[in-house]
């Protein structure tokens, strides 16, 4: 027997769990479901020191206490769930799981934020968990002493590398432009740090190595100077594509493949919202997930209201 709720979330990330403390606590009936660990992008982050009204902390600590106040609001929380199918067009919406679950509910908030950007080379699927890795929290301390490389120059790239400064005994940083895109004082800091070297104006060739990642070859986008760089690893920063497919066909998505709403976080279809880093808005940062997902639950409630009249 299928099981009903009033909202079903898809993604527990931090725009998902703020309309799940929403929703839960305005009493409306309401199920989180995320095919990966709760905390989405947020539990990737080392250090998070610009959430207002929160010291210095870790994204893990503050996806663990939004997850505590979902809970406690009556939310209930299913990671790691592996959907089979999604039907959201017409009054009456289902999920269907793998294992057969079948839960239907009135409104759905699509929160499933984004997926690590790739640089589309064969060599780099080659070395992925063999050298080549998307988050420095997971895997970090497996290179301590270890020499390694990062490739990128916005804020997560330098932040990132501050944190494995910790572990790697030396970081080479490779970027394409020939400035950082990010924060001064992050830029600053890095330069600092002794540990670091950098290259600039790189286009990433390839990957090479035996069983595991052993360097990295860039050329030089001016001069077309060849730099092989020794390397036990490799950690990737170029940013998050939207993580859109489970409504890919549904629901309106731009040409990058993120939800199109209105201000109101609305879909082309009625009853479902999208929030987070999966639609199509410029700036992507913890607070404006959390902005997101008040905003999406608030209309969301409003859409429930409507329904029961």
């Amino acid at each position: 027997m299928d099981k009903h709720y009033d909202v079903i979330i898809f993604g527990a990330g931090p725009a998902g769990l703020t309309a799940g403390i929403y929703l839960g606590r305005a009493r409306a009936k309401t199920l989180i479901l995320d095919t990966a660990t709760v905390g989405g992008q947020t539990v990737l982050s080392y250090s998070v020191a610009n959430y207002p009204g929160v010291e210095e902390t870790s994204g893990r600590e503050i996806s663990q206490t939004m997850l505590r106040q979902a809970k406690s609001f009556g939310c209930e929380v299913r990671p790691y769930a592996r959907i089979a199918e999604v039907e959201l067009a017409g009054p009456e919406k289902a999920v269907t799981l793998e294992n057969g679950s079948r839960f239907t509910f009135q409104v759905a908030v699509v929160a499933t934020g984004g997926i690590p950007r790739k640089l589309g080379l064969e060599s780099e699927e080659a070395f992925v968990s063999k050298g080549i890795s998307f988050c420095a929290t997971c895997d970090g301390d497996f290179f301590s002493d270890r020499p390694i490389a990062i490739i990128g120059g916005g804020n997560s790239a330098l932040e990132e590398a501050i944190a494995l400064s910790a572990f790697a005994s030396h970081i080479t940083i490779i970027h394409e432009f020939d400035h950082f895109q990010a924060e001064p004082w992050i830029v600053e800091e890095v330069r600092a740090n002794p540990k670091m070297e950098f290259l600039m104006e790189q286009d990433i060739r390839e990957f090479e190595g035996g069983g595991s990642l052993e360097r990295v070859i860039t050329k030089h986008k001016r001069t077309g100077e060849i730099t092989v760089t020794p390397v036990d690893g490799c950690f990737i920063f170029i940013g998050y594509v939207a993580n859109s497919s489970l409504v890919e066909g549904s629901v309106t998505l731009n040409d990058r493949g993120e939800i199109v709403t209105d201000e109101e976080l609305r879909t082309n279809l009625p009853g479902v919202f999208a929030a987070g880093d999966v639609r199509a808005k410029r700036y992507r940062q913890i607070t404006t997930a959390v902005a997101d997902g008040t905003v999406a639950a608030m209309a969301a409630l409003e859409t429930l209201r409507g329904l029961e009249r």
